[in-house]
């Protein structure tokens, strides 16, 4: 067994670590880190943990939490972990981040999108960027590892392999993606309100997202080119999951044989990616409370472009699925332990 700590408890991601690691046969978890709720009962705060759950909130103290622990997860707002990252923390646990201080390598990049100094960029080249499926065998020997964003995940596993093969021009990728409220985090915030969501959809971000130089950096190291992207997301009144739709010219002729076959070269040996079967379209609803990410395609020989489709839950492979998955491979666990949860219907 291993010790984990989680900073962020009470947030949505970290209350779903919380659900995924009581499952999980090799961790133990004894630190629920929340600054909103210390010394407060964690059931109290999530009623769904009532005699599942029997421990008190504590603060977070990564200093303290080093020492108890084998690995930290800090599911916090942009900029937490790097002001406390340092080599005395480091030396003593595996640090898996679900913000975005260390997922984009140019720290420069970083402060424009995020609007805030970077307090440990000496930490960045280090950090592994945990997509699972791309970067396995660096996340096994990672000691800081970058959580990927939610809608990266999707958008990137659905273009990856058509990225890498150079079937699609990467100067024509448009990516529309749409997301639950939960993405949005648990604090109270006006626009995510009942009234204000229920009955409605609407884009945010638009030309402006923050994920957006993730997922160009990325598709970019997959393509061997630099990638300028449009990534316009949506927020949808649901709960969970995440849907993109991705478009891009085709560089040459190809049959749908040819682009499955692909899709199957990176994917079909991956336990979480199903590339569905032909004129089969991802949905939410599929994936949901899972770790899976569903993937199919549709060329359109009309535009001479390829549509390429992606579903996650947001919450589990888009946030502390993934991050499971990565503590996983960096423990030496098998990979899928505590992850085969088959999703959620209706």
């Amino acid at each position: 067994m291993i010790k984990a700590g989680i900073i962020g408890a009470t947030g949505y991601a970290g209350a779903e670590l919380v659900r995924i690691l009581n499952g999980h046969k090799e961790v133990e978890i004894v630190w629920y880190g929340s600054r909103s709720y210390v010394d407060q009962n964690y059931a109290d705060v999530y009623r769904n943990m009532f005699q599942i759950v029997d421990a008190k909130c504590m603060d977070d103290n990564m200093e303290a939490l080093a020492d108890q622990v084998d690995v930290i997860f800090t599911a916090t707002p942009q900029g937490f972990c790097a002001s406390m990252m340092n080599d005395a923390i480091m030396s003593k646990a595996k640090i898996i981040d679900l913000s975005a201080d260390y997922r984009i390598k140019d720290v420069a990049v970083y402060e424009k999108w995020y609007g805030i100094k970077h307090e440990s960029p000496q930490y960045i080249e280090e950090a592994v960027y945990g997509l699972s499926e791309v970067n396995r065998e660096m996340i096994k020997h990672a000691r800081l590892l970058a959580n990927p964003g939610c809608y990266t995940t999707c958008s990137i596993l659905t273009a990856y392999p058509l990225a890498k093969e150079g079937v699609i021009d990467m100067s024509t990728l448009i990516i529309d993606a749409k997301s639950g409220t939960s993405g949005a985090g648990r604090g109270a915030k006006l626009p995510n309100l009942y009234c204000e969501v229920n009955e409605n959809i609407k884009a945010y971000g638009v030309a402006s997202h923050r994920h957006t130089p993730e997922i160009e950096e990325q598709l970019g190291i997959a393509a061997g080119e630099p990638v300028t992207l449009n990534f316009t997301p949506h927020l949808i009144p649901m709960n969970r999951g995440i849907l993109a739709t991705e478009y891009a010219t085709l560089k040459k002729q190809v049959t749908y044989e040819e682009v499955k076959a692909i899709y199957d070269q990176y994917y079909q040996k991956e336990t979480f990616v199903r590339v569905l079967e032909k004129g089969v379209f991802p949905e939410t609803k599929w994936v949901e409370g899972s770790n899976y990410v569903d993937i199919n395609f549709q060329i359109d020989p009309r535009t001479n472009r390829i549509i390429m489709m992606g579903a996650i839950d947001n919450l589990v492979k888009g946030a502390a699925g993934q991050a499971v998955q990565n503590m996983n491979l960096m423990f030496g666990f098998s990979e899928n332990e505590g992850l085969n949860m088959v999703p959620m219907f209706p």
